[in-house]
């Protein structure tokens, strides 16, 4: 070869790279219109979308979201990091999935509670309810969450344990309060040396950790879940952009994250390091435990193709939240797709991020 094939040549290996790049990331493109188009038109008021695609990474904002590392309220997204930093302990071998709760919540053993196990507070199987009773209540006073939990032992059960599948945030709440006494630490600071540390999630917090208020994006209320204020202005003191809320750490629903910091934490379970858990631990975590005719359940996250978007395998894993976001991961096609917006989940039908989502999973299929 003489020297300007030579050139020519190398020219060409330095220039496929960025170019396969280039094709790769056009792929979420329409993806990214989706959510450009209702933030243009004032539907939504923030949003950022992080798609990362066999090693290829996409980001783009939206709104008031002025960078991909914006903090938005996750919601119920929050419930996989509180199982992630719960099995942080199992993989120390402080506690076993067929435990009792009650080995660990002595006071949670009256009648059928004594037969409910941590396995079944994780996949949503335990009878606990979703909301306590009480819960506008005790938001409306500003309830530290050792009385949500003193509420969620002693709460009604909604059938015998085992039963049947019904989403319970309770239940993971109690997943927390395990955390916590186990390793002697207040939930929120576990969870920051346990998951976003080791993960180098720098824009996390169960809660606000060290951000403020103003630092996160701030969710629209109207048409939001009954249980959050619904949008009604005599709840501000304790809906989801009230500093009560924001601040209290809830480990069912208030955690804060970037979407670029959502996609650090569901990559560990896509390829798992050890930098969290023990592989082992990290698959475990998203393969189904519920039997069949029961909602597919991991532990902490949603799991099968129910999980993600049309077209996504039954690998996949993943979960949403009612302030409008969404995250999910597929092995099959090496996915991961994080929408964070600020439009309530029942909002609107489809949601913008439906449909950025379900464009992720039709251009890698």
């Amino acid at each position: 070869m003489d020297r300007r094939s030579f050139l020519r040549c190398g020219l060409g290996t330095a220039l496929a790279a960025p170019l396969a790049r280039a094709a790769q990331e056009g792929k979420f493109e329409d993806a990214a219109a989706a959510l450009a188009k209702a933030a243009a038109e004032g539907r939504v008021r923030a949003a950022a979308l992080h798609v990362r695609h066999r090693g290829t990474a996409f980001s783009r904002s939206f709104g008031e979201a002025k960078t991909d590392e914006a903090m938005f309220l996750l919601a119920s997204i929050t419930k996989t990091i509180t199982a992630a930093a719960l099995m942080t302990l199992f993989d120390r071998e402080k506690f076993r999935l067929e435990d009792p709760v009650a080995k660990h919540l002595p006071e949670f053993s009256e009648g059928p509670r004594a037969r409910i196990t941590v396995l079944q507070i994780l996949t949503h199987v335990s009878g606990l309810p979703d909301q306590l009773p009480e819960n506008a209540a005790l938001r409306k006073r500003h309830a530290k969450l050792s009385e949500f939990v003193a509420a969620a032992v002693r709460t009604p059960l909604l059938f015998e344990p085992g039963a049947k599948y019904s989403y319970s945030s309770m239940g993971i709440l109690l997943a927390s309060e395990i955390a916590r006494r186990i390793s002697g630490t207040e939930f929120a600071d576990f969870v920051d040396a346990a998951v976003f540390r080791p993960l180098e999630m720098r824009r996390s917090a169960m809660g606000l950790g060290r951000f403020k208020l103003e630092e996160t994006m701030r969710a629209q209320t109207e048409n939001a879940a009954p249980e959050s204020g619904g949008g009604d202005p005599s709840a501000r003191e304790w809906d989801w952009n009230s500093p009560y809320w924001r601040a209290l750490g809830a480990p069912w629903g208030t955690a804060h994250g970037s979407a670029p910091d959502v996609a650090r934490f569901l990559a560990e379970f896509l390829h798992p390091s050890g930098r969290l858990m023990k592989p082992e631990t990290a698959r475990l975590m998203v393969r189904n435990h519920n039997p069949e005719g029961f909602a597919p359940r991991g532990l902490g996250f949603g799991a099968g193709s129910g999980a993600g978007s049309p077209g996504c395998s039954e690998r996949t894993f993943g979960h949403t939240g009612s302030s409008g976001t969404l995250a999910w991961a597929d092995p099959a096609t090496d996915t991961t797709c994080v929408v964070l917006t600020t439009l309530p989940a029942a909002a609107a039908s489809p949601h913008p991020r439906k449909l950025a989502s379900d464009l992720v999973a039709k251009a890698v299929s």
